[in-house]
């Protein structure tokens, strides 16, 4: 398996998806976008500064009787531009693209989307099984980011740096649960138990890690941060 290599953590003049941006700063960055014809979706507390004829509303997202049902968000906040916007998340961290293609999809770990094109669909499911023990008992949701038309942008926060691997084929990699960001839909899911059955650190009981196996990528952080979960 290759190491994780850490993403560049400064981007200027980059263009995709009908939107120019760059993204700076060391321990809290800044994402600036230069807005056109394209709108961009958003979660509204990270929303840091804008030009003054940057309009803002209200999106709407799909499959709101699911999402109310689950106690997630149903509406998040949308700008039109023309114009500048920028975001920054109350955290350290690493602010990152996901460029997604025509029919291309990312699945993500809850709480680490910051903003995205409005050609990115944003669906979610609940990840239940062993996995519970490690949050309240209720399980955790993994967000799902699809572009069906055209080519869109996913803009996410990762905690301290964020790096990167690629599986081949039935490659495996063991990660802390609150250690992951994203993966390839290629790549499976599961979680590994691991009994501490002698040594010094018997008393401690059991270690929990998610584990991948591939083909495709998979993002990491090197700050984990077990947030409350949805009950």
């Amino acid at each position: 398996m290759a190491v994780p290599t850490q993403l560049t953590t400064t981007t200027r003049e980059e263009a995709y998806g009908g939107v120019t941006y760059h993204i700076e700063g060391e321990l809290v960055p800044v994402l600036q976008l230069e807005l056109g014809a394209v709108p961009v979706y958003f979660e509204h507390h990270v929303l840091l500064w804008k030009d003054p004829q940057v309009e803002i509303g209200v999106k709407s997202l799909r499959g709101a009787l699911k999402r109310m049902v689950a106690g997630i968000q149903v509406f998040v906040t949308q700008a039109h531009g023309p114009g500048r916007i920028a975001f920054s998340r109350d955290g350290a961290g690493h602010v990152f693209p996901l460029h997604l293609g025509q029919n291309e999809a990312i699945d993500v770990r809850e709480h680490q989307f910051l903003a995205a094109t409005e050609a990115v669909d944003y669906t979610f499911s609940r990840v239940r099984g062993a996995t519970n023990m490690l949050f309240g008992g209720t399980g955790f949701f993994i967000d799902t980011f699809s572009c069906a038309e055209r080519e869109g942008i996913l803009w996410l926060h990762g905690y301290g740096n964020v790096f990167e691997t690629t599986l081949k084929q039935g490659e495996q990699i063991d990660i802390e649960p609150g250690g992951w960001i994203y993966k390839d839909q290629s790549v499976q899911m599961q979680t590994i138990t691991q009994r501490l059955s002698t040594g010094f650190f018997a008393s401690a009981g059991q270690l929990f890690w998610n584990r991948f196996t591939g083909p495709g990528r998979v993002g990491l952080q090197s700050m984990y941060v077990h947030l409350p979960t949805s009950t």
